[in-house]
């Protein structure tokens, strides 16, 4: 999940550094949406969302499906890297999880009769964490592969490709399908960390000079780099980019198409029965139900929706 911005020639105003530091959570991985400028962890000066998303009813048929080592105390444990805004990021308080992951998860849990509880954890353990059982579900931005889907079960209900952010302007004339020489950032653990290894090997064999990538575990840090003019693109997933465009008072704005459309998954621990039918039809129910639709137009991610929820493994 992440997107490419570029370091400002000019200084960065305080209300855009700001709004910068405010999105950025604990850390995250593919992908990420952010809630409109001024909401909690966006910019100042704004109203953060009103919407309220109406409490789901629990559907008894798809409660029965869940485990009952995962159900018996009444909590689904979610696993997420809250500096993903505005997909899954701290609010204002600097310890509340908030976003679109965390709103359908939340949703998802009352659909199952559970109530959702989320750990703010490093995006590249998350997967693991699932493996071992810690999180019985995971939703962080994670874009379905065939990597992940060897070790995990995954439930398609979003869409996001990798986009790259530069400053207004594009002053330093950077041509989105030629990186080479220039210092990007990425989040660890993302599929951006892919795409920028074969952008690089692209330019070796090309014989140009190689992307001097910079790599760090959060996306909030990736961010706050580009605004420090440390790095001078950034890639991230498109909802990550878009987020940042709004929230910085026009100091970056997206380079070029959003490519390399995929869709993201909920997480599930393999082998555990009836569990990913049950999360699939309670996704599925929330998208039949408007309470998905309601949701994604809260944080202004609705260009993601998707129709279906399908059962990757």
């Amino acid at each position: 999940m992440p997107a490419i911005r570029r370091s400002f020639p000019v200084a960065l105003g305080a209300a855009a550094l700001a709004a910068l530091l405010a999105g950025c959570g604990a850390g995250g991985d593919d992908s990420g949406g952010a809630p409109p400028a001024g909401a909690p962890g966006g910019a100042p000066g704004g109203a953060a969302p009103t919407e309220t998303v109406p409490t789901v009813d629990r559907d008894d048929a798809l409660a029965k499906m869940v485990p009952q080592q995962i159900a018996s105390d009444g909590v689904l444990q979610f696993g997420v890297d809250a500096s993903y805004a505005p997909n899954e990021f701290t609010a204002s308080d600097g310890t509340t999880i908030i976003g679109m992951d965390v709103d359908l998860g939340t949703a998802i849990a009352q659909k199952l009769g559970l109530k959702a509880q989320f750990e703010n954890t490093q995006f590249s353990g998350i997967i693991a964490g699932v493996q071992a059982k810690r999180y019985e579900m995971a939703m962080s931005s994670f874009t379905i592969n065939d990597e992940r889907t060897k070790v995990v079960d995954m439930v398609s209900y979003f869409t996001a490709g990798t986009s790259i952010a530069v400053a207004s302007g594009n002053p330093q004339n950077i041509n989105p399908d030629d990186l080479c020489g220039l210092n990007i950032g990425v989040q660890a653990g993302t599929t951006q960390v892919e795409d920028i290894a074969a952008r690089n090997q692209a330019c070796q064999s090309a014989g140009k000079p190689a992307i001097q990538v910079t790599e760090l575990q959060a996306q909030s840090d990736v961010t706050l780099a580009l605004a420090a003019n440390r790095i001078v693109a950034m890639l991230a997933d498109s909802p990550v980019v878009a987020y940042a465009v709004s929230t910085t008072d026009g100091a970056v704005e997206q380079l070029g198409d959003t490519y390399d459309t995929a869709p993201y998954g909920v997480a599930l621990p393999k082998g555990e029965g009836q569990y990913a039918e049950a999360v699939r039809s309670a996704v599925q129910a929330l998208m039949d139900d408007g309470t998905y639709s309601t949701i994604l137009d809260k944080w202004n991610v609705a260009d993601g929706a998707i129709d279906t929820a399908e059962i990757r493994s």
